[in-house]
């Protein structure tokens, strides 16, 4: 070293440092790239994204070659800091304290801090670039990062360690993806976002949470008297009718509307007939999933299901309608305040009938009733009081004033309640 002259020692050292920083940065840039902006310009094909991924596929390996780069470079920079500082100072003890403290508060700031900071600001700019010079570098250092992984890995074995070292096997939970969607509320519009949200949310909700009740399904009875049918048919509002006989819980078909007209053109309805052209029924067990549901509408080529419990027991019917109102809304344009259920006053407050949704009321009237355990509002007044209650009862259930305006059959039929939610100022 002694014929090497000091501007030379300082430019070693300069380059030393500038490398360190390089190690350090494309750590930091590795680590911090965003998974799903990476395999977006993967699909684009860009060359620095796939070598990327490549490493990230052996992050292992890419740790231990950046870990021994970044350490013999700073044992250098020492080693050449100490041989500038016996150039200038000679065999002086606090010469060689002062070089030591300052050369590692250099690597500190210049080596690590920033570098790192730069990194996880800009981790597509630096780590794409640095994916060129760290793959051959993975190779070269390959036979020592080789020992010391199986090291490391006979270690953690010894301690019951497992680990994950292919960081694109690693999945994304569905609380996750909900972070995901919300984080990106600067992206997307307000309603894109709610309707992705709804989307996820679908492996939560259950097809009893969104049902038709029983008591509210309009369904045929295939031993009612022919003009009645004929009279039923013609005004019915909807394409698809359970059809059941004798008693409403006996379902033995659905009948699709646009199949009638020809019966219809006939003087006398002929029953035997309208049999032969219904369709089969199809039950879902009450607990299945929202989005499981949506899939088999589309595997099985059907709109209409009739929920079950598990002793077999009609509880409802969920259509596809009732799926995709739970993703983008209520498709009708009418207002609250002109259905049947729900009926607006001049206080504020909201005239409910009992057996409403209470996920419709949540999404019609921006409530934030419970979901948890009853499905409709009688149910959750039911539950809440744990009592039948009487005309004039008043409550307040989840901050929300309720008042019992009519009951009828030991049910709920109509309520008030004012959608104004308090202020909690506990």
């Amino acid at each position: 070293m002694d014929d090497i002259s000091l501007p030379t020692l300082f430019g070693i050292l300069l380059l030393l440092l500038v490398c360190s920083a390089f190690f350090s940065g494309s750590e930091t840039s590795m680590m911090a790239i965003n998974r799903y902006r990476l395999n977006s310009m993967i699909r684009k094909g860009n060359r620095g994204a796939k070598l990327v991924n490549r490493l990230l596929g052996k992050v292992d390996k890419l740790l231990g070659s950046i870990l021994l780069g970044n350490t013999l470079l700073n044992v250098a920079a020492a080693a050449v800091t100490n041989i500038i500082i016996l150039r200038l100072f000679g065999q002086n003890d606090w010469a060689i304290l002062v070089g030591t403290l300052a050369i590692t508060f250099i690597l500190l700031v210049f080596s690590e801090i920033m570098p790192k900071i730069i990194a996880a600001s800009f981790p597509e700019r630096i780590a794409l670039p640095a994916s060129y010079l760290l793959t051959p570098l993975i190779t070269l250092f390959h036979p020592v990062v080789s020992v010391a992984s199986a090291i490391v890995k006979g270690v953690l074995w010894l301690l019951r360690i497992k680990i994950q070292t292919d960081q694109s096997k690693q999945k994304v939970t569905l609380e996750e993806l909900r972070g995901l969607v919300l984080d990106s509320e600067h992206f997307l519009p307000r309603k894109h976002q709610k309707m992705l949200l709804n989307l996820v949310d679908l492996e939560r909700i259950t097809v009893n949470d969104v049902m038709i009740p029983r008591n509210q399904i309009e369904a045929l009875d295939i031993n009612a008297d022919a003009n009645e049918l004929r009279h039923q048919i013609i005004t019915c509002h909807h394409t698809l009718l359970p059809v059941y006989a004798d008693t409403p819980s006996n379902i033995i078909g659905i009948l699709h509307i646009k199949r009638v007209p020809a019966l219809l053109q006939e003087s006398t309805l002929d029953l035997s007939k309208l049999r032969d052209i219904l369709n089969e029924p199809y039950f879902i067990p009450s607990d299945t999933p929202l989005l499981k549901q949506l899939q088999q509408f589309q595997e099985r080529h059907t709109r209409l299901g009739l929920v079950v419990d598990e002793y077999g027991e009609l509880l409802g019917l969920v259509t596809l309608e009732n799926i995709l109102e739970e993703i983008v809304g209520e498709f009708t344009t009418q207002s609250p305040t002109q259905t049947g259920k729900f009926m607006r006053q001049d206080d504020g407050s909201v005239l409910l009938e009992g057996s409403s949704s209470l996920r419709e009321l949540n999404r019609k009237l921006g409530l934030h009733l419970p979901l948890a355990g009853a499905k409709t509002l009688n149910g959750l007044i039911l539950e809440h009081l744990e009592d039948i209650p009487e005309t004039g009862t008043s409550l307040k259930i989840a901050g929300y004033p309720i008042e019992i305006i009519q009951t009828q059959d030991r049910i709920v039929k109509v309520a008030r309640i004012f959608p104004a939610r308090p202020i909690n100022r506990q």
